[in-house]
């Protein structure tokens, strides 16, 4: 039997969903959060919340944590650009994932579906991007596929299914509460307080508030019309270098060096050595000659008079964000080491 109100949100210890949780409880709403290591619970510590195991990759463990629920925010995901295994890691875990919790939940008679994409799902081509450009047509990134293919899996299986489903697409998610391991957004901003990134790459990131990223799901479960993708951004983009400026600006103590340009190939080269010394070292890279190629120079504006008129999602600035986001891991160090 359906629990009036009740929302269950997967993927509850990172960063989105752990934010996410915090908002609906604010709320007054009923929450029920899965994570996929139950013994995780760090982040919920004084949260008034039902924390359950449930793995994306287990159909099983969804069909029981659903049960009652009337709003599912599907948040669980693999987010990284980067694996051992591209395709096994990162692509089939999303895939499978989407069809086991769409299918779940439909077995446990959720009436409404709250999907978690990307802006990775947006064609870029035509500037600004909207949500009517239609998906990525650029197939050379696994989490990239796994986000357009996804979304359009969501679609089908709730349509076939006969549940409501409503898409988000956030930007680069950063600031407010996280825990380690940071997620990909929120760690260039640790490479820059840590001064770890020593060449301007040209890559632009748009930056949003995991806050304001939050509310847009809640207000997409309320407002958002089904079968319908929604942008969770800003208007612009800021390069990793203005950021960096951004940065120094407000920590001239920590004399963080203004990376230099250099030519593309240069860049190929440092990101070559790079995934060669992160190989030795088995640790993810911080750059890729794939990062380059896809995202050097990429501009990253989008069109988001949709999510704000239909939604009334009005998010803070990027500048805004980024200053926040520097001050919390600023008076979190444990985050940066």
């Amino acid at each position: 039997m359906i629990q009036k109100n009740l929302a269950l949100v997967s993927g509850a210890n990172g960063h989105l969903g752990n934010n996410l949780v915090r908002l609906l409880v604010e709320k007054g709403i009923p929450v029920r959060a899965t994570v996929r290591n139950i013994n995780n619970k760090t982040p919920f510590a004084g949260l008034d919340c039902e924390v359950l195991q449930a793995d994306i990759t287990d159909k099983s463990s969804f069909v029981k944590a659903l049960q009652g629920v009337e709003t599912f925010y599907s948040v669980g995901a693999s987010f990284k650009l980067w694996a051992k295994d591209p395709q096994k890691e990162i692509y089939d875990v999303n895939i499978q994932g989407t069809r086991n919790t769409i299918e779940a939940a439909a077995e446990a008679g959720v009436k409404r579906i709250v999907y978690v994409s990307s802006i990775a799902a947006l064609d870029y081509t035509k500037l600004p991007a909207k949500e009517s450009n239609g998906y990525n047509p650029d197939r050379r990134d696994m989490y990239y596929n796994s986000k357009n293919d996804g979304e359009k899996i969501a679609f089908e299986l709730a349509q076939k299914l006969g549940i409501e489903l409503v898409s988000v697409m956030p930007s680069a998610m950063i600031g407010s509460e996280a825990f380690l391991p940071l997620n990909v957004s929120y760690g260039v901003l640790k490479l820059i307080l840590n001064k770890e990134i020593p060449v301007d790459t040209k890559i632009t990131l748009n930056w949003i508030d995991v806050k304001d990223v939050a509310e847009g799901c809640y207000l997409a479960a309320h407002k958002g019309r089904a079968g319908e993708r929604y942008i969770l951004a800003n208007e612009k983009c800021m390069t990793i270098t203005d950021t960096t400026m951004l940065a120094n600006s407000l920590y001239p103590e920590l004399k963080i060096k203004i990376p230099g340009s250099v030519p593309k190939f240069i860049l190929f080269l440092i990101a070559g050595i790079m995934e060669f010394s992160a190989k030795i070292k088995k640790i993810p890279p911080v750059l890729t000659r794939k990062d380059i190629a896809m995202f050097s120079g990429l501009q990253q504006n989008f069109d988001i008079s949709k999510a704000r008129k239909e939604l009334g999602f009005n998010p803070k600035s990027p500048e805004q964000a980024v200053k926040e986001a520097l001050d919390y891991l600023m008076k979190h160090q444990n985050l940066l080491k």
